[in-house]
């Protein structure tokens, strides 16, 4: 497992003066190898690399060439999905069951394979008829997409993969060269990608750099070269609102996918007995998941029914090493992620809310970062653990009086990423999500995610959409022509 080198203008290569940085496993807090650690100069380097591409191939206007890389890339990818799945598992500590779905399996199917089928589908242009707006004589006028240029791809350590397809297949398929800086914590899966894009795609050199590093700021390289026309990142809001302001210099576009504090609202229709349980799902991955539900809304006149089957569905999440099949959480990702969500579980104890099951960490697991599974009772929206993202197994469990009172608790909020409503009428549950803000709902156990979905948030959880094609449009620039009619 492991490939040390990045991928800088066609090549593989050592990062400047051979640094690296180590890769941890989080489950055991053992060294599993090293990985390149890029500098400043290597960013920059891999930055003209992208920009020499767009300005000097075809790949921007060749739509078969583009279809025919990223179709080998995908075939890349599928020869060597297990080598793919023992990585991640053992860099990002994701149970195994989760690669199967969103770590691996579900977006290996369509992630590149979608947008490079919209290569021939997408609207590239469109006539928006005549015109005369002076009074000279009438224009044929048309409005064409052409892709923006150089995109610098920054992707956070929680679902590496997923997240660098979704924004690897529609920036490729636009016609755009990319950057990617993968996550310090989770990096092997990304220089993989860069290994295969190198040795089994015909790819023009520069089309895909990528460049892991050790070192945050040479992130800021990306987000201040005049030669990067956007930035697309996942991550969190901290982070977000920082790229904002390093880009703003150059005024180039950002694409934000950021953080999360998505409800569970069940309605008093619902089936509680089904339902309630359910929301143990957020501990898949440990609750690293920005579209996580994080808070439990229900009724009060059946709050202490709510609370004791969320307690049974925590005490029964199968937690512990992910390579475990039967596992379905797996520790944090790092130290500091285990601290902060400790922090966050000693403050929801502060603020008056009441930790039903859990709270700690694992007498069991003396080694790796896991956080037990854990329930507060007794919160107030108000609260710190109901108003910041935890990005660990920790559920809140509010009341609310009515389904206006639902709705009010559901907003009250800075974020607006995604949410699940449940009801025992579909037309119910559908006119609530008309009144929550936020990006995307899940309605009676749907599950809205695939390549042709736009995902992204309200508030501060972002600008933009990864995926479908507001997503595809996201990599584009607007042109409009016009000449006389009849010419």
């Amino acid at each position: 497992m492991g490939e040390l080198r990045m991928l800088i203008d066609g090549k593989l290569v050592e990062a400047e003066g051979g640094a690296t940085f180590d890769n941890l496993n989080p489950a055991t807090e053992e060294v599993l190898g090293p990985v390149a650690s890029g500098s400043a100069g290597d960013m920059a380097r891999a930055v003209a690399a992208a920009r020499h591409a767009f300005d000097t191939t075809q790949w921007a206007t060749d739509g078969a060439l583009r279809q025919k890389c990223l179709l080998q890339l995908q075939a890349a990818i599928e020869g060597e999905r297990e080598d793919f799945r023992a990585e991640l598992v053992s860099e990002v500590g994701c149970p195994l069951i989760s690669t199967f779905g969103p770590q691996l399996d579900a977006p290996l199917r369509e992630a590149l394979t979608w947008p490079a089928a919209q290569i021939d589908e997408f609207q590239w242009s469109r006539s928006i008829g005549l015109g005369n707006p002076f009074g000279i004589g009438d224009n044929e006028r048309e409005v064409w997409k052409e892709a923006i240029g150089v995109v610098a791809v920054i992707v956070p350590w929680n679902f590496p993969v997923e997240i660098i397809l979704n924004k690897l297949g529609p920036a490729l398929a636009m016609g755009n060269t990319v950057v990617l800086k993968p996550a310090p914590d989770t990096s092997w899966n990304a220089t993989r990608i860069g290994r295969l894009i190198a040795e089994k795609t015909d790819m023009p050199r520069g089309v895909v750099n990528i460049v892991p590093s050790a070192d945050h700021a040479v992130g800021e390289v990306l987000t201040t070269s005049p030669d990067v026309d956007l930035v697309a990142f996942t991550g969190s809001t901290a982070t977000g609102r920082r790229i904002m302001q390093m880009s703003a210099e150059t005024l180039k576009p950002v694409f934000l996918e950021l953080g999360g504090k998505s409800v569970n609202l069940v309605l008093d229709d619902a089936d509680f007995a089904t339902t309630v349980p359910g929301s143990a799902g957020m501990c898949l991955h440990a609750g690293q998941g920005c579209a996580m539900a994080t808070r439990l809304l229900v009724p009060k006149s059946r709050y202490d029914e709510s609370v004791e089957l969320a307690k049974v569905a925590f005490e029964n999440v199968k937690y512990g090493d992910p390579t475990d099949a039967a596992n379905f959480q797996g520790p944090q990702v790092s130290k500091v992620q285990q601290e902060r969500v400790l922090g966050y579980i000693a403050k929801g104890r502060e603020e008056g809310a009441r930790v039903v099951t859990g709270g700690g960490v694992p007498k069991h697991l003396p080694r790796g970062f896991f956080v037990e599974p854990t329930v507060f009772a007794d919160v107030d929206n108000s609260m710190t653990i109901a108003q910041e993202e935890i990005f660990g197994p920790v559920l809140c469990v509010i009341g609310y009086d009515d389904e206006a009172d639902a709705v009010r608790i559901a907003n009250d909020s800075a974020y607006g990423l995604s949410g699940m409503i449940t009801s025992g009428s579909l037309e119910r549950a559908k006119s609530v999500a008309r009144r929550i803000r936020t990006g995307t709902l899940g309605l009676n156990g749907g599950i809205w995610y695939g390549p042709d979905a736009p995902f992204g948030g309200y508030k501060a959880s972002g600008i933009g959409r990864q995926c479908g094609r507001e997503g595809l449009e996201m990599f584009t620039e607007t042109k409009t022509v016009g000449w006389p009619a009849g010419a």
